[in-house]
């Protein structure tokens, strides 16, 4: 029984246990959840959620939707690339396949936040 805080005290005291990770994993897991149920409601149960050019023109002119769908693609996108990562982790590679593995994985990860970040916020309305 006495030994139960010390085996806990040096696990949240060093970086190296992954507890960090797991925790932020969890955070953004739990936050998908709560934007994917805003997303499924606004996008697909209101009566007026239509899936016209002009509805979505209409919702993009939100900033609050922007924020919404910003907030959606980063952790998104952090989501997926921590649980990659651990994936990569877990196998053991050589570290030079783990090296290209996780530059490959972060480069996609920038392109496709930058392609997100483009489509919500440089999207003009008044333009068909």
């Amino acid at each position: 029984m006495e030994q139960s805080p010390k085996i806990l005290r040096s696990y949240s005291k060093g970086r190296k246990s992954g507890a960090p990770s797991w925790m932020w994993q969890r955070i953004t897991g739990l936050a998908l959840v709560i934007l994917t149920v805003g997303h499924y409601i606004w996008m697909h149960y209101t009566p007026e959620s239509g899936h016209s050019f002009d509805t979505t023109a209409d919702r993009l002119a939100n900033p609050v939707f922007r924020g919404m769908y910003i907030g959606f693609i980063t952790i998104g996108m952090y989501h997926g690339v921590q649980g990659c990562w651990n994936v990569i982790r877990d196998f053991k590679f050589r570290p030079w396949i783990t090296y290209t593995l996780i530059g490959s994985l972060v480069i996609a990860a920038l392109v496709f936040l930058g392609i997100g970040y483009n489509t919500v916020l440089a999207f003009d309305p008044t333009k068909p």
